[in-house]
């Protein structure tokens, strides 16, 4: 699997929110935060999602748009999001071809009480206000991903500094 290159541009996929309305993070301007979680069957996943909520006002205050991403069907992905109490964007219904495209790694569930369906390990894209994407993180395990508060004034740095995309040498 050859990694998706930093710079390029961020795929043009649209997946259901939560909330009812329809999101394609290509398509909003400004800096874009995507974080792919497992799903609802992830206690690290929860703990990360709950440490982003606490924080969107912060990344809201730095002009980012935040969103979270699973392979979960809607209404799994809206029940947890009511269960925890979550405010950040919610979206759901990541396909395994979207999973491929993105170069994420993908895991089969362990039993059936886990969740039905493969799923994408955690994974990471800020996408700039070009569209492109300016920092990625791709796991194969859920348990390393970034630091939120470091991404938070890493994005802050970039954006200050006009900072260039990083790891573009062939």
């Amino acid at each position: 699997m050859s990694k998706i290159k930093a710079g390029a541009s961020f795929p043009s996929f649209s997946w259901p929110k939560t909330t009812g309305e329809t999101v394609t993070p290509a398509d909003h301007g400004g800096w874009r935060f995507l974080t792919i979680y497992r799903g609802k069957h992830c206690p690290l996943c929860k703990q990360y999602l709950t440490e982003l909520n606490g924080m969107q006002e912060d990344f809201k205050a730095a002009d980012i748009s935040v969103w979270a991403l699973s392979a979960d069907p809607l209404e799994r992905a809206r029940s947890q999001a009511e269960e925890e109490g979550w405010t950040i964007p919610i979206l759901a219904e990541l396909t395994e071809d979207q999973m491929r495209a993105m170069r994420l790694y993908i895991s089969s569930p362990r039993s059936a009480d886990e969740t039905d369906r493969n799923f994408a390990e955690p994974a990471t894209f800020v996408i700039n206000p070009q569209g492109e994407i300016q920092i990625v993180d791709i796991s194969n395990a859920p348990f390393s991903r970034p630091d939120l508060t470091g991404i938070l004034k890493g994005i802050r740095f970039v954006a200050a500094k006009d900072y260039p995309i990083r790891g573009i040498v062939e």
